[in-house]
């Protein structure tokens, strides 16, 4: 059984065989969710260099001995830093004890807190159990997930909604029509006042489109 649990802004873990594996691990949103606590810790994802998605990912796979998994520049820094990485790009599926994954496109910059090119802004597709989640990162709405649909066919998609450096409501309940999955998340949003939307009003549009829309909030379990 595969689980996936909302941490907070856009950080997910999922739980799968008795192995976690954590998206975006910006943990210190959430002052309930202890990272510590994860017996098997395998494997970070990273999207892309911005202070809320690459958080504590860091501190986290010292700590656990994970492996942080991410576009090549910012797998560098990752190196740079003392973690064990995977450096990779867009392209084939990566192969994991667990599962696989593959890094597709997103439409955004991305670069470190000292301003630090960090390469492309990424989505990410997770096949764990058969089941298999889409996290869109930070992007805009693109054609590519027309793509994504035809390929890979995702059961769940995880999308960020906040608008301003994101995709709004209006634009991610597109993006929920066009990647064609039976769960949509809603993601990005709510954490600061830039990014403060409408939740319901995406949970309407999406319902609209006899797609299940699922609010989770953080420490809440989908499973």
């Amino acid at each position: 059984m595969v689980d996936l649990k909302y941490i907070g802004h856009s950080a997910f873990e999922i739980q799968t065989k008795g192995t976690s594996i954590l998206i975006d691990p910006y943990v210190s949103v959430n002052e309930n969710y202890d990272y510590k606590k994860i017996e098997k810790l395998t494997d970070i994802f990273l999207t892309h260099a911005h202070e809320d998605h690459l958080g504590e990912a860091i501190e986290i796979a010292k700590k656990k001995k994970a492996t942080i998994t991410a576009v090549v520049e910012l797998a560098k820094y990752c190196q740079e830093m003392k973690c064990k990485t995977r450096e990779v790009n867009f392209g084939g599926w990566l192969n994991y004890e667990w599962g696989r994954a593959i890094f597709l496109p997103a439409f955004h910059s991305s670069s470190l807190p000292e301003g630090r090119y960090a390469g492309h802004a990424a989505s990410i597709l997770f096949d764990v159990e058969g089941v298999r989640i889409y996290h869109a990162g930070d992007t805009c709405l693109h054609s590519e997930m027309k793509t994504i649909k035809e390929l890979y066919r995702p059961n769940i998609a995880l999308l960020p909604i906040g608008g301003t450096y994101t995709m709004d409501v209006e634009h991610a309940a597109v993006a929920a029509q066009w990647l064609g999955a039976q769960t949509v998340i809603p993601m990005h949003y709510g954490t600061f006042p830039a990014i403060q939307t409408d939740v319901q009003r995406f949970l309407q549009l999406v319902q609209m489109q006899n797609t299940n829309c699922c609010v989770l909030n953080p420490n809440e379990i989908k499973q």
